[in-house]
């Protein structure tokens, strides 16, 4: 299935909820005309001009909500707050349908490949005489026009890869998890470690996944900062359930899930690094640049003082 149909799927499902942050209404952040018209030139001219470093700041907004936390028994013992940052409405579907686009565009391996009709084997000899055959004129078996011979602009070897921002993915990662805490499609479990101590049980696990409501063959997310030996080995066998780290966390599986359960670990580090404080780095970094132009150059850097450090010695 192509890339481009899986991420339609997901966020057509997305959008049908009762999710505020995919819903198909539109809002603006940009001034009214009126009020463009009644400014100065001048004052027209800076605000185009910072228009640019400003729009990410004022597009990004914070969405705190409740979720239940439960025992491994189902009884509700709590209530745990997820504040996340969120793209507005109007841009919401738009960052997720370019992330999860690129996630899956950047997994395609691009091996596919077929041979022309001058990389075919054979076909020097002219097959059968111009006339007196009664059949059409060959000059090389080589022809795509019969079997065996070249393909037409087939496929070929090529890199698929897209590039996107590393504060955009992760927006978007925050944008879906805080959908779905808004939509009441997700809840938070107490640490049940001690509960697989003798030994990892799938038949335990999908149990308790029935008492938090779950539908064992409906798909379920379940993140973790950490997985015990037991618990991993015992839901590794359920086919619905996607057991994330932070390692790896990535936002196909969010859409795709029909419910996300966390730890109360795993909301500690979702609100640490999805929160409201960490997009403060825009205000130093307005820009645009990217993280991996960044990293680049912190490379060159040191590599530049270790030449340094080579010539002094």
């Amino acid at each position: 299935m192509a890339a481009s149909s899986v991420a339609s799927t997901l966020l057509l499902s997305l959008s049908s909820s009762s999710s505020p942050f995919l819903s198909p209404t539109s809002v603006s952040f940009l001034p009214s005309a009126a009020a463009a018209a009644s400014s100065s030139p001048r004052v027209a001219v800076a605000a185009g001009k910072q228009k640019a470093a400003v729009s990410v700041l004022r597009a990004l907004r914070a969405e705190a909500a409740t979720l239940p936390v439960l025992s491994f028994t189902g009884e509700k013992v709590g209530e745990v707050a997820l504040d996340l940052k969120s793209a507005p409405p109007s841009t919401a579907r738009a960052v997720v349908h370019r992330a999860i686009i690129t996630d899956r565009q950047n997994k395609r391996r691009g091996t596919a490949s077929t041979l022309t009709r001058g990389e075919v084997r054979g076909g020097g000899r002219k097959p059968y005489q111009q006339k007196k055959t009664g059949k059409a004129r060959r000059g090389s078996m080589r022809t795509p026009l019969r079997p065996g011979g070249g393909v037409i602009f087939g496929p070929k070897p090529r890199d698929w890869s897209i590039k996107i921002n590393r504060k955009e993915k992760r927006l978007a990662i925050s944008t879906a998890l805080a959908s779905a805490a808004v939509a009441d499609d997700a809840f938070v479990v107490e640490e049940f470690d001690e509960e697989f101590a003798a030994g990892p049980k799938t038949r335990d696990f999908v149990a308790a996944l029935q008492r938090w409501g779950l539908d064992p063959k409906e798909k379920a997310m379940f993140f973790a900062t950490d997985f015990a030996d037991n618990v991993r080995l015992s839901g590794r066998n359920i086919g619905s359930l996607k057991m994330l780290t932070p390692r790896t966390l990535n936002l196909y599986d969010i859409l795709d899930a029909r419910k996300l359960f966390f730890t109360p670990a795993a909301i500690n580090y979702l609100n640490s690094r999805y929160g409201a404080t960490v997009f403060d780095e825009y205000e130093d970094d307005t820009n645009g640049e990217d993280d991996g132009e960044e990293e680049a150059e912190e490379l060159q850097e040191g590599e530049g003082s270790a030449e340094e450090a080579a010539q002094v010695y």
